[in-house]
């Protein structure tokens, strides 16, 4: 299903039951396998590293870990997914998630979105304004004409709290408050990660405000599948159930028309690498510099994976669930190597892709593309989970 605004009271009742008791969290211990396509031990960024007071708020390094031996590593500063350890073929561990070692990184990288919480609005605002309820909203433009992924000071920037309740699960929360970024209404927001035992990862969102607004969350994790440093991801397959995109302008905005991918570089119904027609003669792909386009999602449900994408050379497969209408596949177009990463590694051109789940880019301003309005009384709730096999 696709995310719904939902009365309170059933919305309280499930988050209710995520509250347990809250446990503090220990630096973390490195795990001893190796990946094979990096021969380097997998180690998780050191607790202390994150250990920080931003915005008179402390900042802080929350480890997950499965049954199975799987960690993930998230920040508070930006609800950041920092690392992501699963198996690959060989049974060995691999970090497919690119981030950095310390808080620093995420803070001289502001604008690269590493595995950050995106909001208040993901995606772009076509020329920083919106209309809601007959009054036109002015937001900051970090994008050419445009605003990007919540503005100067998007929700990856900010420091939220937090709270570990159980050994595979953090809780996070932020107010957004009135005309922050130049959004109306103050917003309560809660991010829900969990490492489930079958090699998933579980983002969960939560959302209310007391002035109508317009709300658009997602994750901006980049992946590679063959491990943070290990090169390009243009090997990859890809699939997307999708058969419909969202064109744009050269400044990355939907015209507004919702065209099929078929005959086009675009189509990933059937299993293709990312690299097979990356380079086509394409005005869609050259606006672009390779995929950076909303894809609408065909008819599914939580149960149904929208895309699946197989590492070439570690064989972890990612299959992607979620209430989303929309998905933008990203195949890291402006990566260009000024980052040093986790570990020493470089973010290097089209090393990582990133598939957010999200409503359509530009939506207040395309009237015939799903709502993202949020009324107070209602509530904002949607799930999307990334599963790894191999």
């Amino acid at each position: 299903m696709q995310n719904t605004l939902k009365k309170p009271t059933l919305a309280l009742a499930i988050a209710g039951s995520m509250f347990m008791a809250a446990c503090n969290q220990s630096a973390p211990k490195s795990n001893t396998m190796t990946d094979s396509t990096t021969t380097a031990t997998v180690k998780l960024p050191a607790a202390a590293r994150f250990e920080r007071t931003i915005d008179g708020k402390k900042t802080e390094l929350f480890i997950l870990k499965n049954k199975n031996g799987a960690e993930a590593a998230i920040t508070n500063y930006g609800a950041h997914l920092i690392s992501l350890l699963v198996p690959n073929k060989a049974g060995e561990i691999t970090d497919v998630v690119l981030g950095f070692d310390d808080i620093e990184g995420f803070q001289k990288a502001a604008g690269a979105y590493y595995g950050a919480t995106i909001g208040r609005y993901g995606n772009r605002l076509a020329k920083g304004k919106f209309t809601l309820d007959g009054k036109e909203y002015t937001l900051f433009t970090n994008n050419g004409p445009n605003t990007l992924h919540g503005g100067k000071k998007g929700f990856d920037s900010m420091v939220w709290d937090a709270k570990q309740t159980d050994s595979a699960t953090v809780e996070l929360s932020y107010l957004s408050k009135d005309m922050e970024e130049g959004f109306p209404g103050n917003l309560k927001v809660k991010v829900i990660y969990t490492l489930t035992d079958d090699n998933a990862l579980k983002v969960s969102y939560e959302a209310t405000t007391d002035k109508t607004t317009v709300v658009n969350l997602t994750n901006h994790a980049y992946f590679n599948l063959n491990g943070q440093g290990t090169g390009s991801v243009l090997e990859h397959s890809v699939k997307i159930d999708a058969d419909a995109y969202t064109p744009v302008d050269s400044t990355l905005i939907p015209t507004g028309k919702i065209e099929p991918v078929k005959g086009t570089p675009f189509d990933f119904t059937a299993a293709a690498t990312i690299g097979s027609r990356i380079e086509q003669d394409n005005i869609q792909l050259k606006d672009g510099k390779g995929y950076d386009h909303n894809y609408v999602l065909n008819k599914h449900d939580i149960s149904t994976p929208v895309a699946t994408v197989v590492g070439d050379k570690s064989g972890i497969k990612m299959e992607v669930f979620t209430e989303e209408p929309g998905m933008q596949f990203y195949t890291g177009n402006f990566m260009n190597g000024t980052n040093t990463l986790k570990g020493g590694a470089k973010d290097e051109h089209r090393t990582a892709f990133a598939m957010e789940t999200q409503h359509y880019p530009d939506s207040p301003n395309q009237p015939a593309f799903p709502s993202t309005v949020l009324k107070p009384g209602a509530v904002y709730k949607t799930v999307t989970i990334y599963k790894f096999s191999k």
